[in-house]
């Protein structure tokens, strides 16, 4: 299956973390590769050589729209596997905003996580939830799950009703779970959880957004492995 990459960002994300990449079409290949030059300077060569110049009709043709970067790809979804995972798992239940869920696919790369499930009807190689994640989606497992019955290992559950976070600590194998933005965690991946656990939050302050709320789950997580 193909997906479609949109910008100079997504494309370097995805072919730093090997895509296999069908065709990378650009507006102006001089200025792809100045791009390169300032902003990714391992890629120039590949953007060099690999970067096809187009006109505006064929670039909208090929990627679907245009581009304020002038840079598109047209790459092959990897395989995905979830098998022993020295990282935590992210698990988002029932997501519903695309651009949120690419925003923790981007999130859960950069803090090293062990991949992002979702439970759901949402695909999370959606073109928007690729547009979210700037292309970090080859840069760990991204999948979905029929249920919670599929998942492996400790799950812990993130509600305002758990156990403080700065109590807890989070081993390397667990699923860290989520609910969506509007509804929360769900009946079934609640009865699942074999912990529940909250954020610290400061009173009259309603709730995180929930990039914001993954990314201090992975910190505590990674800061606390570091100090152990």
């Amino acid at each position: 299956m193909k997906v479609v990459l949109e910008g100079f960002h997504a494309v370097k994300h995805a072919v730093r973390f090997g895509a296999v990449v069908e065709t990378v079409v650009v507006l102006d290949r001089g200025e792809a590769v100045a791009f390169a030059r300032s902003h990714a300077p391992d890629l120039v060569e590949w953007f060099g050589e690999r970067a096809v110049e187009v006109g505006a009709d064929e670039f909208v043709r090929v990627i679907g729209k245009s581009h304020p970067t002038g840079v598109g790809a047209i790459v092959e979804r990897p395989r995905v596997e979830f098998g022993e995972r020295g990282a935590p798992l992210v698990l988002l239940d029932n997501p519903r905003n695309l651009g949120n869920f690419g925003a923790v696919i981007r999130v859960a790369a950069g803090l090293g996580a062990g991949g992002v499930v979702s439970i759901g009807d949402v695909d999370p190689w959606h073109p928007n939830v690729l547009r979210g994640s700037a292309g970090l989606h080859f840069a760990l497992p991204v999948g979905r799950l029929g249920g919670v019955e599929e998942l492996e290992g400790e799950v812990i559950a993130f509600d305002a009703d758990g156990e403080d976070l700065r109590d807890a600590r989070i081993p390397d194998d667990a699923v860290l779970a989520f609910g969506s933005e509007r509804h929360g965690l769900s009946g079934a991946v609640r009865v699942r959880a074999d912990r529940i656990v909250s954020l610290p939050m400061r009173p009259k302050v309603s709730s995180y957004n929930l990039t914001t709320s993954v990314a201090m789950a992975l910190y505590h997580w990674e800061l606390f492995r570091r100090a152990s």
